[in-house]
């Protein structure tokens, strides 16, 4: 079901897709599709019935980076002049802080913006045919810090400064290589590997994974790891006894609030 002009969303079995749907533009979002990201992912973050969300583009592409007629407009709020008050910045900001796991389901195109979403979100599976690119230096445009520390924390200083500095597109197996993504897959393999690893990371303790993407992100202190660890104690007695009684467990935390299933 189309919720905002360029994108669809779908829920089933406690994963969301969010679909970029401009196949037209190759998925290029424009600036008014940057604005309404963080709106649309907002509601998800609170909804028990999603566990997980993937993030994929329509027609075989992914998304080949912000509309470029639309730059004009992007610039004038910041995004493409360094500021990390954007409204890109703002959509991988979402992304970034999504408190449930996001996987990026990449085919074709992942350019410019596309990247920076895509590096936005927690895990990254790529089909072989896929290509990569970070190109502000064909434009004159200066790549936003915050994307740009995410960029080098993937892949190291190096290929962060070839990405940026050359603007060359390379293919999926070198992505893999330097850390840009986490698995290639045959382009019929795809789809079934990512919703097969989402359902996966849906059955799992949403305690321990919540907790677990704050810690990993940096963004838990001390006294946040200490309040996981009191709302843990009924994951962990569920845990051990459906280990011990050889039965899938049965988890009951949904971000506070514990919850009886069937």
């Amino acid at each position: 079901m189309q919720i905002s002009e360029g994108f669809e969303l779908s829920v089933d079995r406690y994963v969301a897709t969010l679909r970029i749907n401009r196949p037209e533009k190759r998925n290029a979002l424009s600036a008014a599709m940057w604005r309404a990201l963080p709106t649309l992912l907002a509601p998800l973050a609170d909804d028990p019935a999603v566990r997980v969300l993937v993030l994929t583009g329509a027609a075989g592409t992914f998304c080949s980076g912000a509309d470029i007629s639309e730059l004009a407009e992007l610039a004038g709020n910041g995004d493409e002049s360094g500021d990390d008050t954007g409204a890109t910045v703002a959509a991988e900001r979402a992304l970034a802080e999504f408190p449930k796991p996001v996987i990026a389901m990449i085919e074709g195109f992942c350019v410019g913006g596309g990247c920076q979403l895509a590096l936005a979100c927690d895990l990254r599976l790529a089909a072989e045919g896929a290509r990569f690119g970070i190109t502000p230096a064909k434009l004159g445009i200066v790549y936003p810090p915050s994307s740009t520390r995410r960029l080098t924390a993937a892949v190291g200083p190096s290929t962060a400064k070839f990405l940026l500095f050359s603007a060359e597109l390379i293919g999926a197996d070198r992505a893999l290589r330097t850390g840009l993504v986490d698995e290639v897959l045959p382009e019929g393999e795809l789809s079934e590997r990512v919703y097969g690893l989402a359902r996966t990371l849906a059955g799992r303790s949403q305690l321990t994974v919540a907790a677990a993407k704050e810690i990993v992100d940096g963004r838990a202190d001390e006294a946040r790891f200490l309040l996981w660890q009191k709302e843990a104690r009924e994951e962990v007695t569920e845990g051990v006894a459906a280990f011990l009684e050889r039965r899938p467990p049965r988890f009951t935390w949904t971000g506070g609030a514990a919850v009886s299933r069937t």
